[in-house]
């Protein structure tokens, strides 16, 4: 299933960019959130994702307040079992949960948020059993190897479900997803959701400059995005930016979108003023040359097969 194929609960298909909410409550207080809200609505986002356990549940409040008046028009997609493993119990009651939060009966893209050996019969058994009582629409996996996604699919559709949605990392400087993850949606027909299109922040060239953030405050980010070689790409990115005279965190966030794969990334950001450069991607064309040449700033990551003579 195409991200085209994805639809609204109106019928209008999922839109170009998606927005994270995952900053709602935590970075971004309510009236912040609610702006960052209707300033990716008025560019025409119609996809909003969250997560159960993001802010402590505010996320998930905040957005269900926003969608409340317009539930229809707005395809919303949120995340269970990132703890806890991917039992029946497990699923259910953090998903129960997740509707609490969202003043919503239904959703219509659940990901499980990441893999873990429980077993799949009783993963997927649990996700068809909401999707034919009509709690969720369409399924989705977010950090799953390829290998992984296939051998689910199998699973899934001996219980007459597939899976329809993917959310890995992708981002100029973290291209693993071209390996086997994009090539893999495409021939399955799976929509492809990336998040992080901005590297934490990196690909904005805000570090460039001494600027202060998630790479400088949190431990992960620093660990994810710590190479010299990642900074040194962000340097050389940021020079092709200010050549061409368009923001860095447009460039960064079409380029992912602008992959043969047509992925739709997340966007997010702490205020309006933060997001309004990623949302602008939505309407940028970015040419194919233009594309060519800040892949050349990174090394393209390696073929899934040694045979290179044959590809």
């Amino acid at each position: 299933m195409a991200a085209d194929d994805l639809k609204t609960l109106n019928g209008e298909p999922v839109s170009t960019l998606t927005f994270g909410t995952m900053q709602f409550g935590g970075r971004a207080d309510a009236a912040e959130s609610q702006a960052m809200y209707e300033a990716a609505r008025a560019a025409g986002v119609t996809h909003f994702d969250t997560a159960v356990r993001y802010t402590d549940g505010k996320s998930e409040e905040l957005t269900g307040q926003f969608i409340a008046k317009e539930r229809e028009a707005v395809f919303l997609a949120t995340k269970v079992a990132f703890t806890g493993g991917a039992s029946r119990s497990n699923i259910l009651s953090q998903f129960d949960e997740s509707r609490r939060q969202l003043g919503q009966d239904q959703v219509d893209l659940l990901y499980l948020h990441r893999w873990n050996d429980n077993p799949l019969e009783e993963t997927f058994e649990t996700l068809a059993d909401l999707q034919s009582q009509g709690r969720i629409r369409y399924i989705g996996l977010s950090n799953a190897a390829a290998w992984q996604v296939m051998k689910a699919q199998a699973v899934a559709a001996r219980f007459g479900t597939r899976i329809d949605a993917l959310q890995p990392m992708y981002n100029l400087v973290k291209r693993q997803a071209e390996v086997e993850i994009l090539p893999m949606a495409v021939d399955q027909s799976m929509a492809v959701f990336p998040y992080s299109p901005l590297g934490g922040g990196l690909l904005t060239g805000k570090y460039v400059n001494g600027g202060t953030g998630r790479l400088t405050e949190d431990d992960m980010y620093r660990q994810r995005y710590g190479h010299a070689w990642m900074h040194e790409a962000a340097q050389a990115f940021a020079d092709v930016a200010a050549e061409v005279g368009v923001s860095p965190a447009t460039l960064a966030v079409a380029w992912v979108a602008g992959h043969p794969a047509a992925p739709r990334p997340i966007v997010s950001a702490k205020s309006v003023a933060q997001l309004m450069p990623s949302l602008a991607a939505g309407s940028y064309v970015m040419a194919a040359d233009l594309r060519e040449r800040i892949s050349a700033l990174v090394p393209t990551p390696p073929l899934a097969t040694d045979r290179l003579e044959e590809q």
